[in-house]
């Protein structure tokens, strides 16, 4: 178990890092104004779902092949790249429709979800980052290290969910305030497409 001070050291950082602005919470933050609170507390728990992949990825040093190998890390790249692009497709296809605030059956609920898992699973800068962050706060002299990224990687999951969670409330009720207006309405799904869009470019821009 890391010592109290490392776990304060990371617990601070961890929070800034989370508020910094990034693909994540800016994903969550256009689709939170879009389609309610809802919809970003949904993308948010599919998003730390990744984070658990990404978790036991980096404790069982699986992340060095991501540092080592250029073929596996454009892999994973560009599946993310192309699953972005389709979802920003869809985006600008329903730009003219009506956007449900707060609105969604238990299939929107689980498309949601998996975007938020599937975003960022494809994303290696996630794995790689995870490696050289997580392991400055462990210590062979406090036990397993594989234990101790564990233990990091959940703390660090607890506290986006806390972080982007309230990204999600505050965005959604500007979303709610402003819901009911067609124009509105149609420049929040250009707005979302374009987010989409744009993390796609940099995703696909991203090197080791």
């Amino acid at each position: 178990m890391p010592d109290i001070n490392s776990l304060i050291m990371f617990l601070t950082a961890s929070t800034l890092l989370a508020f910094a602005p990034g693909p994540d919470n800016i994903f969550v933050l256009s689709q939170s104004i879009a389609y309610g609170r809802s919809a970003g507390y949904k993308i948010t728990l599919g998003l730390c779902t990744g984070l658990l992949v990404h978790t036991s990825v980096v404790a069982f040093g699986i992340a060095a092949i991501f540092q080592t190998s250029l073929m596996a890390f454009n892999i994973l790249k560009y599946a993310g790249v192309v699953y972005l692009l389709y979802l920003a497709y869809l985006t600008f296809r329903h730009s003219g429709d009506k956007v449900e605030i707060q609105a969604g059956n238990n299939g929107r609920k689980i498309n949601l979800y998996r975007r938020g898992i599937i975003m960022n699973v494809t994303n290696p800068k996630v794995s790689i980052f995870f490696m050289a962050f997580l392991p400055q706060f462990a210590s062979p002299e406090n036990g397993s290290i594989t234990f101790q990224i564990i233990i990091l990687g959940f703390l660090f999951i607890v506290v986006t969910v806390l972080v982007f969670g309230l990204i999600s409330f505050l965005a959604g009720s500007i979303g709610g305030i402003l819901a009911g207006s067609s124009k509105f309405e149609k420049w929040l799904n250009l707005f979302a497409g374009t987010v989409l869009a744009s993390l796609a470019v940099k995703l696909a821009l991203t090197e080791r």
